[in-house]
């Protein structure tokens, strides 16, 4: 192989694109962690001083505690960024991993002493609260404190919440690290296309199933399945015991459903939650009518679970890394030259890891860090076109990070349900893009029925997700321990009320919900894709309605971050996110790309 291949290569595994983490920790690597913690722990005294105290601290006062507090956030923040995320690129490494456990039990050792100053001002007189947050001084922080006073029905007495959250560490965080473990290491063997087979990572396995051929789509289904069978039942166990673990928080914390921690912390109603679940499940027929339609593309009469994301592209080359950061770019730049000045870092200041590597986590994200510092986007890349859109889509995530970092560290951060808003309209940009530079009729509706597969996945199958997740806590509650077939089985279900008799249901599929990590680390995170998929498409609608003169809004919305409600963020950009009907208005532009793909399939001749 000659240096030019071996570019070439590397270009496609983007096999050079690593993260440099060591600016968190100043270049100290785990004595910078240390360090870092110790500094928060010698702050956390000083906080605790004022233990019994809060009812009487005046706006002055207050603002000095919050400002020490944002400080030890920022400190843990650092060292928990450095510990987590050098663990998500290499889950096998052992001291890696006592050094993220070893943050993990400092920083909940710290948070305990801290516990007093929530549970104080939950208790605080709300008209002495409000005059309180109704001073200037307090603006920078008054969003978090008057969400902290939302929790005051569910908050327990100190010592029982010291007891819960040390015991966290050695609980459900322990529990959702080994999950993490055990899925990171899962390995697939793959037909290696002379006769034999070779061992890849479920990322790569799972990327199979776009391929055009179907007899790949198969056998990677089929290989999938076989690499999830070991430790099946160990996955099964962990995750049976944070459900009960959940059941009995919830218990304690008198919620109502499993569901309302999250809603409260997504500062989503109960009714309004169910509301764009009822919405999206009325609209079943959206991923049914798209699967019918690919089952005429493909020359089927129904497509198997495994067909659902194969290209309908009649070829597929792979798409290199730096045709895919420039086009990703110049996606950004024609929306706005500052955003896409912001996305160039990533690239030039090493912010992005981007190969699939052994041991690493599956799947991709964004880590915001602390507003003092920068985001970083973690990526497996295996040169698909879907790929290139997943880039966009973690990049505004980054962008969202970055752009709100003035708001500090209690206001940085969003709501899960506005947190999609971002990266979905940067992956929609991009998608514009591409679908502009295209003029073949075969290659646009490939392009088209990557972007119905993508709202498909996000908000219909997320939905679907959320009822998987409601019916196995709702099970476990009321059966106790689940069977592995048992979570099959409402797997399958849950799988089939979305896609109708439209789509096969092969039997290996039903182990299929064992590699999620949503479910084992974020209990009822998934219906957010969809909240914030509808919201980001309504946006962008109002992007093309009205042009340039958006864009200042948008970016408004960005570096806003969470200082306010939902609501009123929303408001920023001209939705109402109250209005029942909003949920309606987004499915109708989901339709209406499923029409256009329609059309596309009959003007490339891909119709029987």
């Amino acid at each position: 192989m000659t240096a030019t291949d071996d570019r070439l290569d590397a270009d496609l595994t983007a096999e050079d694109v690593a993260w440099d983490l060591e600016t968190l920790v100043d270049g100290r690597g785990a004595e910078g962690v240390d360090d870092l913690l110790a500094a928060a722990d010698a702050l956390a005294d000083r906080i605790a001083a004022r233990r019994g105290q809060v009812a009487q601290l005046d706006a002055a006062g207050l603002d000095e505690v919050m400002r020490e507090q944002a400080e030890l956030h920022t400190l843990v923040g650092r060292a928990g960024s450095y510990a987590g995320l050098r663990f998500a690129v290499d889950t096998a490494d052992a001291a890696v991993a006592a050094l993220m456990q070893r943050v993990d039990e400092r920083s909940t050792a710290i948070g305990t002493r801290l516990l007093f100053f929530d549970l104080e001002w939950a208790a605080v007189d709300d008209d002495h609260a409000e005059r309180l947050l109704a001073d200037e001084r307090l603006a920078w922080c008054a969003h978090h404190l008057r969400n902290v006073r939302r929790y005051r029905d569910h908050l327990l007495s100190e010592p029982e919440e010291r007891i819960l959250t040390e015991k966290a560490a050695t609980g459900r965080n322990a529990w959702s690290r080994l999950f993490s473990e055990l899925t990171s290491a899962i390995s697939v063997e793959l037909p290696d296309g002379q006769g034999g087979t070779e061992t890849a990572k479920l990322e790569t396995a799972l990327s199979r199933l776009a391929d055009p051929d179907r007899e790949v789509r198969r056998t990677a289904a089929e290989a999938v399945t076989a690499g999830l069978a070991p430790g099946l039942r160990t996955r099964a166990f962990v995750f049976n015991t944070l459900l009960h673990d959940k059941a009995v928080d919830d218990r304690l914390r008198s919620y109502a459903t499993w569901l309302t921690s999250r809603n409260l912390a997504n500062e989503a109603t109960d009714e309004s939650v169910e509301a764009l679940v009822a919405a999206v499940r009325s609209r079943y027929d959206i991923p049914q009518r798209w699967y019918r339609l690919k089952a005429d593309i493909l020359g089927v009469d129904r497509i198997a679970d495994y067909d659902r994301m194969s290209s309908v592209a009649e070829s597929e080359a792979q798409i290199g890394w730096s045709a895919a950061r420039e086009l990703v770019l110049d996606s950004y730049r024609s929306f706005s030259p500052e955003m896409a000045d912001i996305a160039l870092r990533f690239f030039e200041e090493s912010w992005i890891d981007a190969p699939v590597r052994p041991a690493k986590r599956p799947g991709a994200f964004c880590a915001y860090t602390v507003p003092d510092h920068h985001p970083y986007v973690m990526l497996n890349w295996t040169g698909r076109r879907r790929d290139v859109l997943t880039l966009a889509h973690e990049l505004g995530h980054g962008l969202h990070a970055f752009l709100a970092r003035d708001q500090g560290v209690f206001h940085q951060g969003t709501p899960l349900t506005l947190a999609e808003t971002a990266s979905v309209f940067g992956e929609t940009v991009t998608f514009g893009q591409l679908l502009d530079a295209t003029t073949d009729p075969g290659e646009r509706l490939a392009l088209l029925a990557e972007s119905i597969e993508g709202a498909i996945a996000t908000v219909f199958r997320q939905t679907a997700m959320n009822q998987f997740e409601a019916a196995v806590h709702t099970a476990r509650r009321e059966e106790g321990e689940l069977s592995v077939d048992r979570f099959g089985e409402l797997w399958a279900s849950t799988q089939a009320d979305m896609l109708g008799d439209a789509v096969e249901i092969t039997e290996g599929y039903r182990t299929w919900w064992s590699y999620i990590p949503h479910f084992i680390g974020t209990p009822g995170y998934v219906y957010a894709y969809a909240y914030g998929q509808l919201l980001a498409l309504s946006v962008y609608a109002r992007y093309e309605e009205q042009g340039g003169d958006f864009v200042p809004r948008y970016l408004h919305l960005l570096s806003a971050g969470g200082s306010m409600p939902p609501e009123e963020l929303g408001r920023i950009v001209g939705c109402d996110l109250a209005d029942p009907g909003f949920w309606g208005a987004g499915l109708d532009i989901v339709q209406g790309q499923l029409e256009a793909a329609e059309t596309a399939a009959h003007d490339a001749g891909r119709l029987r």
